[in-house]
């Protein structure tokens, strides 16, 4: 196998389609837990946000017309994941906060996984080491 000419430092940011910016930016910013961040004056709206403190960053762009999932909740459906630091917590929190959810603790994966979906039906998973009595 030839070797690439260029490496890989890691994912900067996940772009997702929104369809109301304040809906969503409540929803990541209150649900989530993330941080606004400064975003160029581009010509459409659009909200950034740091994940973790490595530099990864989400970007919500607004986008009229919806996204093609109308189903519920699919674990298999494209989406991205956000490290956690307490699984238990971040259930209780979701529950708390009536966030529809499907848990997964003892997944095959090695960690344990929660999906949901945000205001769009963008599916998220969160997920964290495993952790005694889950």
């Amino acid at each position: 196998m030839e070797k690439r000419s260029f490496r890989i430092e890691g994912i900067h940011h996940v772009s997702l389609i929104v369809t109301d910016l304040e809906r969503a930016k409540r929803f990541y910013e209150n649900i989530i837990g993330l941080t606004e961040i400064q975003r160029p004056a581009f010509d459409f709206p659009g909200a950034w946000y740091a994940v973790g403190g490595s530099g990864q960053q989400l970007h919500l762009i607004v986008h009229e017309g919806e996204t093609l999932r109308t189903r519920g909740i699919d674990t298999r459906d494209g989406h991205f994941a956000i490290r956690v630091n307490d699984y238990k917590e971040t259930l209780e929190w979701l529950k708390h906060n009536q966030i529809e959810h499907k848990a997964n603790p003892d997944s095959i994966t090695g960690f344990a996984q929660i999906f949901l979906l945000d205001p769009d039906r963008n599916i998220i998973e969160l997920n964290a080491e495993h952790q005694p009595d889950v």
